[in-house]
């Protein structure tokens, strides 16, 4: 591995010093096998590699359910991290599960189970059919978009993105609908991104830990009560189905606490027997954090000293302390 620059080194010498007793719960979601134009934000195998070793020389990375026993305890030890991925993409078995045993790290996987088997995230139905489109302008009314250019992957990334934030928040079957829609426009059928059954049970067999996280990830906001509570319900019948034990840990779809889901999901999540759940509200957890509101944050830089000062920040380094650590290599 390629040493870091002594700025990383001082942002980790200055984040040895304060803060203790605090988690970082990183979130991913995919690795994929090589970078892809269309998602320059997401991973691949080398970058999640370097980021990996990173963390295992600067950081204490532990089981997170070991991590929140520790840490309700009073006994987290320093520069205390967990790894977590949320969805339950085929490339968190095939390409970042190796690079974790390689380099003997856990991560916990949360899954939502109604898209194993081949499946595919609406999310991921836009992005390929836009992939797939020909060279022209891209008009979907239904959504009253009109006109959108894909004569480039700048083109095409900012379709997707037009197109992502008009669906986001319609009505789960509404939503699924459009992108079927969407994808309709095409002569082909589009691949299946997700795990299967024994995908998952593979992970969970090599070591690392299996949370759910709905069946189809829908915001539970916008459904009725008993509609939400089925959704987490299932999802952990079906997971411990596959893993015949227990399981115990959530994460909530989309994650904004208020805006995704509110107090009366926490209460579901708690009544059905999971010990935690995390959101994607930013920020470190310490041990009067609620256990089921855990914060967690992406990871998404490229440069050692960046990413190293990212976690340092959210575990409380002041930003003048980072922008004297940055300006000294001037």
């Amino acid at each position: 591995m390629r040493n870091l620059s002594p700025h990383a080194g001082r942002a980790a010498r200055l984040e040895r010093r304060i803060m203790p007793g605090r988690l970082s719960i990183l979130i991913y979601h995919r690795v994929l096998s090589a970078p892809d134009p269309l998602q320059p934000d997401i991973p691949d195998a080398a970058l999640f590699r370097r980021h990996m070793c990173w963390l295992r020389r600067l950081y204490r990375v532990l089981p997170f359910a070991e991590a929140l026993a520790l840490l309700a305890r009073g006994r987290l030890p320093g520069r205390a991290v967990a790894i977590t991925f949320d969805d339950g993409y085929r490339d968190n078995y095939e390409v970042a599960l190796g690079i974790l045993l390689e380099l003997n790290l856990s991560a916990t996987f949360f899954i939502s189970s109604g898209f194993l088997d081949g499946g595919r995230m609406w999310n991921d139905t836009v992005i390929e059919t836009v992939r797939r489109l020909p060279e022209s302008e891209l008009s979907f009314e239904p959504c009253d978009i009109r006109e959108l250019p894909l004569r480039s992957i700048e083109q095409r990334r900012e379709a997707i993105h037009q197109l992502v934030s008009e669906l986001k928040y319609r009505p789960l079957a509404q939503r699924q609908k459009l992108c079927e829609t969407l994808a309709a426009r095409l002569d082909e059928t589009l691949p299946g991104l997700m795990m299967s059954r024994e995908q998952v049970r593979g992970l969970h067999q090599a070591g690392m830990e299996i949370g759910a996280h709905t069946v189809h990830h829908p915001i539970l906001k916008q459904l009725a009560p008993a509609a939400a509570r089925a959704e987490i319900e299932q999802s952990k019948h079906a997971l411990e189905a596959i893993l015949g034990e227990p399981v115990r840990l959530f994460a909530y779809p989309n994650g904004k606490a208020g805006q995704d889901f509110g107090p009366e999901h926490a209460a579901m999540v708690a009544e059905l027997g999971f010990e935690a759940a995390v959101t994607t509200d930013c920020g470190t957890a310490d041990a009067g954090t609620n256990p089921y509101h855990l914060p967690r944050f992406t990871p998404w830089d490229r440069q050692p000293w960046w990413y190293v000062a990212r976690l340092a920040w959210q575990r409380g380094v002041g930003k003048e302390s980072l922008f004297d650590i940055r300006r000294s290599r001037i």
